[in-house]
């Protein structure tokens, strides 16, 4: 797993036969697998391009498809069926979403696609098997799990997704169990409250995991108040300024199934402008519920078990890099 820059995470995927490759976004907050095919035009420049012709396992299926994300970004083309390999493991008639159009944020990104990981009910097309669904039906994997680790560039970079299993030395601490509501698709949670730059709010709130998502985002009530407790100016977009200096305030600390998860307030200042301002990492996400992306998720191991549902969440150990 690739990162870049703590903006996303990426990895290398192979479909058909002889094997092509590509960049995917792996993505819990989607549930589609989409990558550019050869009916993609000038948009797709620069991208790894998928050649359905030139794999021995190619099928066809041809139903449209459309995919819009929170961010306003979309994607669109026709399906296909074929060989997709992951961390070494072959899922056979993979459905693939193959995208003659994408929109202009995905022009400009470095991976080529995506690689959903929430549940069924949010594909594209209805009766769409996912990845997921595929590595558990064709027992490629001994348990209906994926662990996630999201490394930071400041302790090395990279990540980790294990498939069927997760790994023990990326935990510090207990894990703790949170039931999964899955009725949108997504890989919904309850927060129990925050602690803001030591300042307590015990309103609960709906929340999805999204590794997907750069940001913490979170609904307008929230946000509201946490911006209040840094001292966060609104820009007016849904985005806010903040000082540059971690010192002045204290760390973002989730509750949730009885539990603290902490984002430390570096992680809380996202990036520096040329005028000597910083954005924050937190944001309005104009829903009802918040979407917590990789600002939390990089300091906090994810295992996420379809089965059930439910997530297991514990702090990420100290001090580990990814080799």
């Amino acid at each position: 797993m690739q990162e870049g820059n703590d903006l996303e995470y990426y990895a290398q995927v192979t479909v058909g036969t002889p094997p092509q490759t590509f960049l995917l976004d792996f993505d819990t907050g989607s549930s589609d697998l989409w990558l550019p095919f050869t009916g993609c035009g000038s948009e797709c420049k620069g991208k790894h391009i998928y050649n359905p012709k030139k794999s021995k396992t190619y099928r066809k299926d041809g139903r449209k498809w459309v995919m819009r994300y929170g961010d306003n970004s979309s994607s669109s083309g026709i399906l296909g069926i074929d060989t997709v390999c992951l961390a070494g493991l072959a899922i056979k008639h993979q459905t693939i979403d193959m995208a003659g159009e994408i929109s202009q944020q995905f022009r400009t990104d470095r991976v080529d696609g995506l690689l959903g990981l929430a549940f069924d009910s949010a594909t594209s097309i209805r009766g769409i098997k996912t990845p997921m669904d595929n590595l558990i039906s064709q027992k490629l994997i001994s348990k209906p799990i994926f662990g996630v680790y999201l490394g930071k560039k400041s302790n090395g970079g990279g990540g980790e997704y294990i498939f069927g299993g997760y790994d023990k030395s990326k935990i510090s601490g207990k894990l703790t169990t949170i039931p999964v509501d899955k009725s949108d698709g997504f890989w919904g949670i309850t927060v129990d409250g925050l602690t803001s730059n030591n300042v307590k709010d015990a309103k609960s709130f709906p929340a999805i995991l999204d590794t997907g998502t750069t940001l913490l985002l979170l609904p307008d009530a929230i946000i509201t108040k946490l911006a209040k407790q840094y001292r966060a100016t609104a820009n007016g977009d849904g985005s806010y300024s903040i000082s540059c200096d971690a010192s002045k305030f204290k760390d973002l600390v989730f509750t949730i199934g009885g539990s603290t998860f902490k984002v430390p307030v570096s992680d809380l200042i996202f990036s520096r402008n040329e005028d000597g301002t910083c954005d924050s990492a937190f944001g309005a996400s104009g829903l009802p519920f918040a979407i917590l992306g990789d600002v939390f998720l990089k300091n906090n191991y994810v295992i996420f078990d379809v089965s059930v549902p439910q997530v297991q969440i514990a702090p990420v150990a100290e001090g580990r890099k990814h080799l």
